[in-house]
């Protein structure tokens, strides 16, 4: 599924009009994104948590070469699930 195909089904479930629906999304994103950007998780009971954990710097292998090569580190996001959401797709 895609942006445009969730914006649809958004809109059918919630009985808006797809702009609405394009519009609710688009400031969902825009706050998750920005509260990770702050360094806070996001957690939605049921569905799941999002937050920026830190990675550490790392030895690699470059597949074509074979040659060990650093991987520095950097800040990136997790989502661990929530009950609700795992049980419903195992």
């Amino acid at each position: 599924m895609n942006k445009s195909e969730l914006v649809t089904a958004i809109a059918s479930r919630a009985k808006l009009t797809k702009a609405a629906a394009g519009r609710a999304l688009d400031a969902f994103l825009d706050v998750v994104e920005g509260e990770l950007r702050n360094g806070e998780k996001v957690s939605l009971v049921g569905f799941g948590t999002f937050q920026v954990v830190k990675r550490k710097a790392r030895t690699g292998v470059d597949p074509r070469t074979r040659q060990k090569i650093k991987i520095k580190a950097k800040k990136v996001v997790k989502f661990k699930p929530g009950k609700r959401l795992a049980e419903a797709v195992n």
